[in-house]
């Protein structure tokens, strides 16, 4: 979908793929082995401007468009899906609402140095009990002279264990359900908050998850990360758009790396006497690969363009989303199919796309959750 793109951000998409295809894929597979924070190659996407390009000039950035950030989105999930989930954090959820609401020495001192990699955010939203349900969320918060004080815990918080500061959703209000919801500003070594363990997982294992405990965590006033109290849940709302098309950009770069991967082994591998590329099982096979990564391409710039338009791009956003994500792990899963046994084997890199792919399935809302917004969008 090249066409739809101006020259500035065609420009971009060469520069980001050569930074990946240079410093990010040759090591993608020792990144995946070692499971850990891809920190250097964190610090240096910081340093070269990517984590800041959201946001104006005065916090390092460009306020670049959601269709520019789907492109560096897209390319870096080509290259790793661990580092491009630590950037997506970074760039969008884990800073988002500090940009937002925070005091100007916030801005200062935690903002301005996340995004150039030199401080680490992360976004504390899902609980044990309360993921697509954000009603049931246990974590609370009361007031206490003129300080906060949080209890409760969280799970599933990326780059956990590297944090420096935590945006924490948490109620202020029980009897009020969403609209008793809040976010806050929780640093890290603040007495009563603790990391919990690092959560083993199938795939994006250099992205590090870990659960995270509040025991009577006291914060400032200022903490609360707001206009006015009980808009939580309307603050997240707001960029809820955002994140279903960033995550339908990071399903469309690993879609291309398994694609690719399948095509180019199609045409190397051969079995009796010619490529299996030439066999029309594994022709057909290509070209749905290929007929559902174009669709997800045009679903998810079509809804990076609304957005950017400002636009009603609801609807969009969750069908970009959902088909993307779905696609994305179809390829993954033909990929295997093709390399065959060596689709199972860990010297392929299939096997990885395969298993990463599965990591966008329940982000941003699963595929039964975005179906019911879709329902509901079409008047249902």
């Amino acid at each position: 979908m090249d066409f739809s793109l101006n020259e500035e951000q065609m420009l971009m998409r060469r520069t980001i793929a050569e930074f990946v295809d240079k410093e990010v894929v040759p090591v993608a597979q020792e990144l995946d082995e070692k499971g850990e924070f891809p920190m250097l190659l964190f610090r240096k996407l910081g340093e070269l401007g990517y984590l800041a390009m959201r946001y104006p000039e005065q916090c390092g950035g460009v306020n670049a468009s959601m269709t520019t950030y789907c492109i560096f989105c897209e390319e870096l999930a080509r290259g790793s899906m661990s580092l491009a989930a630590c950037a997506a954090m970074q760039s969008l959820m884990g800073t988002n609402f500090l940009y937002r609401f925070g005091t100007k020495e916030h801005k200062e001192r935690l903002l301005i140095p996340a995004l150039k990699g030199e401080k680490i955010a992360a976004f504390a939203l899902t609980e044990p009990d309360a993921g697509s349900d954000l009603g049931a969320i246990r974590t609370t918060a009361h007031r206490k002279g003129d300080e906060w004080v949080l209890n409760g815990s969280k799970t599933w918080v990326t780059s956990g264990t590297q944090a420096h500061f935590f945006t924490v959703l948490a109620s202020t209000d029980k009897s009020k359900g969403l609209e008793g919801l809040d976010f806050f500003l929780v640093e890290k070594n603040t007495p009563g908050l603790s990391v919990g363990r690092k959560i083993g997982k199938l795939g994006v294992r250099a992205s590090e998850n870990t659960e995270l405990a509040l025991d009577d965590v006291c914060i400032p006033e200022k903490n609360l990360l707001g206009e006015e109290q009980g808009k939580g849940f309307v603050y997240l709302q707001e960029i809820l758009n955002s994140i279903r098309v960033m995550t339908g950009a990071l399903a469309l770069g690993i879609g291309r790396a398994a694609y690719e991967e399948g095509l180019k082994y199609a045409k190397q591998r051969v079995q009796f006497g010619r490529p299996i590329g030439k066999f029309q099982a594994i022709q057909f096979k290509l070209a749905d690969m290929a007929t559902e990564l174009e669709a997800a391409r045009l679903l998810v710039y079509r809804a990076a363009w609304l957005l950017d338009q400002g636009k009603p791009n609801t609807k969009e956003a969750a069908m970009a989303k959902l088909y993307a994500s779905e696609a994305a792990n179809k390829i993954a899963d033909e990929t295997c199919r093709i390399h065959a046994s060596y689709g199972f084997s860990m010297d392929y890199a299939a096997q990885r796309y395969f298993r990463d792919a599965r990591f966008l399935l329940p982000g941003a809302g699963t595929s039964e959750i975005l179906r019911l917004i879709i329902g509901r969008e079409l008047g249902l």
